[in-house]
């Protein structure tokens, strides 16, 4: 895992909300791009090819004032909708992780996840922090959560891993296609492939012998590496062109932490109220001469 960089700049900023309690966190990204980054060139002066907003049917540029947003229609129609009209047609908040339920880790296929974050506790937050992900952690359980990044909402999965609470953006159901367009043989060994037993023996002992723990760190990207030594190639044998470089992103707020045992019974309810109780009932029905032998 390659180690984080300074100071990492925060990409979001809010709270982790569950029942009543809130987490005040800040987003940090929980990966770093490795692949080559081939930008575009002129090659007769080595200036940088950008992307313009050109208008299709007379090729001119336009300015980014006179761009709406529209959505097509059948045919050629399309209904343009302003930025005003779309906040109010789901004002949805934007600061918050709002865990919906918690989930077994193993119930969540990978066909989702699409893309991990770090949470770091904000402000005075590190009790509160804390406490979230020990639970998670002995109750061996994620929490599936909604939060919206970048004007989209997002589903997503908080798990505890190490020191840290992580927060994967998940993919939508429907962002899933179906394979049954698909000609895939029949499940079962015995379906339209006609897989045979001894076959079928062999395969796995074959996946037992490569059967080893997950070393993340033993795989690499060569195809990267090859490309990264045949610049460094390049260059040393001056086969260089200079090109001017360009931009930078955003930042957000914070907020503060309440009385978090009385938020955990607020939001447990009468359940927590009853189980308070039971064990004081106990306590009072037992014989005083039994009440020095343990130690309080």
């Amino acid at each position: 895992m390659a180690g984080p960089s300074a100071n990492p700049r925060a990409i979001w900023k809010g709270a982790i909300s569950f029942g009543l309690v809130h987490v005040p966190v800040s987003l940090h990204s929980a990966t770093q791009e490795q692949e080559i980054d081939f930008d575009w060139l002129d090659k007769r002066s080595m200036d940088p090819v950008g992307y313009k907003r050109i208008n299709k049917r007379t090729g001119k540029e336009i300015a980014k004032e006179h761009i709406v947003k529209g959505v097509k229609l059948e045919g050629d129609e399309y209904v343009v909708l302003s930025d005003d009209e779309i906040k109010a047609a789901y004002p949805k908040r934007t600061q918050t992780i709002q865990i919906e339920n918690f989930v077994k880790a193993a119930d969540v296929s990978f066909v989702y996840i699409e893309k991990p974050y770090y949470l770091a506790p904000d402000g005075r937050a590190d009790r509160v922090y804390a406490l979230l992900r020990e639970a998670l952690e002995k109750a061996g359980v994620i929490g599936i959560a909604s939060f919206v990044l970048h004007n989209k909402e997002h589903l997503a999965a908080l798990i505890p891993a190490g020191p840290a609470l992580m927060l994967g953006v998940l993919r939508w159901a429907e962002e899933i296609r179906s394979p049954d367009a698909l000609d895939l043989p029949k499940v079962g060994a015995t379906g339209a492939a006609g897989v045979k037993p001894a076959e079928l023996k062999m395969a796995q002992q074959l996946i037992s012998q490569m059967t080893a723990a997950w070393k993340p760190e033993k795989f690499k990207d060569d195809f990267t590496s090859a490309i990264h030594e045949l610049v460094k190639r390049k260059a040393k044998a001056g086969k260089t062109a200079t090109v001017q470089p360009f931009e930078e992103a955003p930042d957000t707020s914070s907020s503060n932490v309440v009385d978090l045992t009385e938020l955990l019974k607020q939001s447990l309810g009468g359940k927590a109220r009853k189980a308070e109780k039971a064990p004081a009932k106990k306590a009072a029905a037992k014989p005083a001469a039994k009440r020095g032998s343990k130690a309080a």
